[in-house]
């Protein structure tokens, strides 16, 4: 999938799950988000082989977005996990990219190499916590830029705060601490895509969903938390049809840019 294919796909779906549960098959997962009207997924590095996990999704589900996050962009951090944890070792955004990944997560900025490599050709979304770090990042190439942990940031009022200063150029998504009580607070401080968890499901019927490895119930709760993003944004943005909108039609009725060449 092309960088425009995948922001198109992001911008649609309105959500990024962060695939973070070993317990559960990322295949059947990543089918239950695509009956639920989702069809990306973010994969952390934090679960166990992600590098497996990644190319084994992208074999299975070629037309579907895959994602890959917790992306340490540092070789020296790298070195140092890896000779520590050989057994399970952190992939390079080298090798996450050759499974046909196709966008690229961090929870920190990444390196001018890494957009000189990869911006224009992967979706990049770097995390960021500042203003400075949000511009800085735009400006080398990133298409969409994460704000983490944005419950401790502030969440929305944090992004209602630092949007206009950036004249809402850039499209910000929130990650950690979305759920169903802040996502119409999200949405009105000018977000277009949010990310989240599991826990944006209850803890008790996510157990049963882990217990039973039950992915019709998987599937019912996405779709929940999918419509509730539909309709939120249909009324922030009645001119919008995201279901079926362009890259450029957002862009000219929001007036973000995403970097696409």
């Amino acid at each position: 999938m092309d960088i425009k294919s995948t922001i198109t796909t992001l911008l649609r779906d309105g959500l990024i799950l962060v695939f973070n549960q070993d317990k559960l098959d990322i295949v059947k997962t990543a089918e239950a988000l695509i009956k639920a009207g989702v069809n990306n997924i973010e994969v952390t590095c934090r679960i166990k082989k992600p590098l497996e996990k990644i190319e084994t999704l992208c074999k299975e589900l070629p037309d579907f977005a895959v994602g890959a996050a917790s992306l340490i962009d540092s070789p020296e951090m790298l070195d140092i996990y890896n000779k520590a944890n050989p057994q399970d070792p952190l992939p390079t955004l080298e090798q996450i990219a050759d499974t046909g990944a196709s966008y690229l997560v961090s929870a920190a900025n990444f390196r001018d190499e890494s957009f000189e490599k990869f911006a224009g050709k992967k979706a990049m979304i770097p995390g960021c916590s500042t203003v400075n770090e949000i511009l800085v990042q735009f400006s080398k190439g990133a298409n969409l830029c994460k704000v983490f942990p944005a419950k401790q940031l502030g969440g929305p009022a944090f992004i209602k705060a630092i949007d206009p200063p950036i004249h809402r150029l850039i499209s910000l998504v929130p990650m950690g601490g979305t759920n169903a009580s802040n996502i119409a607070d999200y949405i009105d401080a000018g977000v277009l895509v949010l990310g989240g968890s599991f826990s944006m499901i209850e803890k008790e019927t996510m157990q049963k969903i882990i217990d039973e490895q039950d992915y019709t119930l998987l599937v019912n709760e996405l779709a929940v938390i999918n419509r509730l993003v539909d309709r939120v944004r249909a009324q922030k943005y009645p001119a919008i049809d995201f279901s079926k909108a362009t890259v450029e039609q957002v862009s000219r009725a929001t007036g973000r840019n995403f970097n696409i060449p």
